[in-house]
């Protein structure tokens, strides 16, 4: 008896187990690593509480190829519909953000929005290649018509205009929100999302051969948010905070190598380097850059240690802003390093560099203030003369000495030089 009230408070108190619900997720920024990873436990989460259907707001300048494959694989086994809707005026689903309309159960786009430039591009691509029909080369080619083959495969899956996603991909051209509808791109258009639940009320999809009716009425919206580790991650993999820990690991390290024992810069820039590889490892980046960034870095030391008048110092930096803006491609990422953070980074390095070479000119024509070389120069005293040497008082101590000219006792002289134990003596 206790057993079957426990379960009927369970199925009271837990409306998720017979209501209608969506979950509602949202795409913002470049898609990458912590994007498949949010879009997946996104999709968990709707399975977990039943929902009927999932909702993902998209605004996307494009971004890895990987992460992207990685969300449609979610979309195309799901169980249940995937409306993406790009929204809000003025957001874009370019070049990845493109397939996932192409690939999901309904597309929605909010007037004012366009979609498009689905062209692959690879971070050994040279910038200024712009017509993929004459400047390709063969692993280019294959990529292409790779992307190609997968977009066209997603459009007869969702019966969608195949061939203008072949030209979205071949020539990257790009469509309105009403021209991808007057065209089939898209299935709908709304202004606001109770516009978009009145529109898919009642609509259809096919899912593993059967046939799905899209119901809004009395449905419970779910909102899911990322957990802080997926924070973390898309922190990390942003290009900008990327490359800040990868400066702040070599500097650390550096700092560290120049001061043995000082501690902090050393595990600073342990910690940030490490964090930089693992960044790294997860965006597509430039050896090219990032060679050129360490050639920058050891130019502008070389130039402390070897004076080479400023040469070496430019060539540094030039070598370090050009490595810097090489690192990561936009157009691969969606999302590129700041130029002003390029531009502090470079100046900051310049001045300190300059600073340190002053500070390193200014010590080496400095009077020594210990060791032998700061007693050349100091003045003596005689305390008394015992053969060819004399006795004299340097330092609180005494020292025996030599002169070519006769010296008295109580006589001040200079010390003109060190022989041995034995100091060379002037008047």
């Amino acid at each position: 008896m206790k057993k079957i009230l426990l379960i009927l408070i369970f199925l009271l108190f837990n409306p998720s187990l017979y209501a209608n619900t969506m979950t509602h997720l949202k795409i913002q920024g470049a898609i990458s690593p912590a994007t498949s990873a949010y879009i997946s436990k996104g999709f968990a989460y709707a399975y977990e509480n039943n929902s009927t259907s999932i909702l993902i707001s998209l605004d996307t300048p494009g971004g890895l190829s990987s992460s992207m494959r990685e969300i449609i694989q979610e979309i195309l086994n799901s169980p249940i519909p995937v409306i993406i809707y790009v929204s809000p005026k003025g957001a874009r689903a370019a070049s990845a953000g493109t397939y996932m309309m192409y690939a999901a159960h309904v597309s929605v786009m909010a007037p004012g929005t366009n979609l498009g430039a689905a062209t692959p591009v690879s971070m050994m691509k040279p910038p200024d290649v712009k017509d993929l029909n004459i400047s390709t080369t063969a692993m280019e080619k294959k990529v292409i018509n790779d992307s190609i083959a997968y977009i066209k495969s997603l459009a007869q899956l969702r019966d969608r205009n195949i061939s203008w996603a072949i030209q979205a991909v071949k020539e990257g051209k790009s469509l309105s929100a009403e021209d991808a509808l007057k065209y089939g791109v898209i299935d709908l258009m709304a202004d606001n999302e109770d516009e978009l639940y009145k529109a898919i009320e009642g609509k259809s999809v096919i899912i593993s051969n059967k046939k799905i009716n899209i119901s809004e009425k009395g449905v419970k919206h779910l909102s899911y948010q990322p957990d802080w580790k997926n924070r973390i991650l898309s922190i990390l993999t942003n290009p900008n905070i990327a490359y800040i820990l990868l400066m702040l690991g070599a500097y650390g390290i550096f700092f560290e190598l120049m001061n043995p024992g000082s501690i902090y810069p050393g595990v600073i820039g342990l910690i940030s380097g490490v964090l930089a590889l693992y960044a790294l490892n997860l965006l597509p980046f430039s050896y090219a850059g990032l060679l050129l960034i360490f050639i920058g870095i050891a130019l502008m030391i070389a130039e402390v240690f070897l004076s080479g008048f400023g040469i070496l110092g430019i060539a540094g930096v030039v070598s370090f802003a050009l490595g810097s803006l090489l690192l990561f491609d936009a157009d691969t990422l969606g999302t590129d390093i700041s130029l002003p953070l390029i531009l502090a980074f470079s100046l900051t390095s310049l001045a300190f560099f300059i600073l340190l070479l002053r500070f390193l000119i200014k010590s080496r024509h400095a009077k020594a203030v210990s060791g032998i070389e700061e007693m050349i120069g100091m003045q003596v005293q005689v305390i008394s003369k015992e053969g060819d040497l004399y006795k004299v008082h340097c330092h609180g101590e005494i020292w025996y000495a030599s002169s070519k000219t006769e010296l008295k006792a109580k006589e001040t002289a200079f010390v003109e030089s060190l022989s041995g134990l034995t100091l060379e003596l002037k008047k």
